[in-house]
């Protein structure tokens, strides 16, 4: 009688044993299709694959030439902000560009280095960006990213995704997927191991 309750509750482990390893498997299957299908995009349309140094020509805030998100837009109440115009010099081919925090920066705004979030404060937004400039001009001289190709005459500060960010972003689901598979391997061996020392 124990026997028998012993090897009930044997299978019922084993069951949910099985039933971990297959759900942590299918998570890690929906999360390597949201990468691929958000991160990974991103990362092979970006064009600014290659590292130079870039030096501030000029960084000038434009207050009186306020930008919104959409140029085409006519609505008054969009959020508007003061545009941060960035001039560098790139040392790799010694063009005179303009320079962007990111490649969704250039989407959003083609005339300024540096676009906020509509849900932020004009006073902090007008604090921020002069903060950025003195910094840029502070500096002068940092890392950034141009199109070697030439198909974008730009450069951007940093990039959304770049290689280290999205084999992060695959480490993850790999754990993920890794730990389900041992789990249903074990079980599986656990199940032959049992069917074995029945038989003999």
């Amino acid at each position: 009688m124990l026997g028998k309750k012993l090897v009930t509750a044997q299978k019922r482990g084993e069951t949910r044993a099985l039933c971990l390893g297959l759900a942590m498997v299918a998570c890690s299957m929906m999360m390597y299709f949201f990468i691929g299908i958000t991160i990974v995009p991103s990362y092979t349309k970006s064009v600014w694959t290659t590292e130079t140094v870039c030096k501030v020509l000029k960084a000038t805030i434009k207050d009186r030439n306020h930008c919104s998100p959409s140029e085409d837009s006519e609505d008054e109440d969009v959020f508007q902000y003061p545009c941060l115009e960035v001039w560098v010099n790139l040392t790799a081919s010694g063009q005179e560009v303009l320079l962007y925090s990111t490649e969704d920066t250039l989407d959003r705004n083609s005339k300024c280095f540096y676009v906020p979030g509509n849900s932020e404060k004009p006073k902090e937004v007008k604090t921020q960006i002069e903060t950025i400039a003195s910094n840029l001009k502070k500096y002068q001289s940092f890392p950034c990213y141009y199109d070697p190709g030439g198909t974008q005459t730009n450069a951007i500060l940093s990039r959304l995704y770049p290689l280290q960010g999205l084999l992060f972003a695959f480490l993850w689901p790999t754990l993920l997927f890794t730990g389900g598979c041992l789990i249903i391997v074990l079980v599986k061996i656990s199940q032959y191991v049992s069917v074995l020392s029945a038989w003999q």
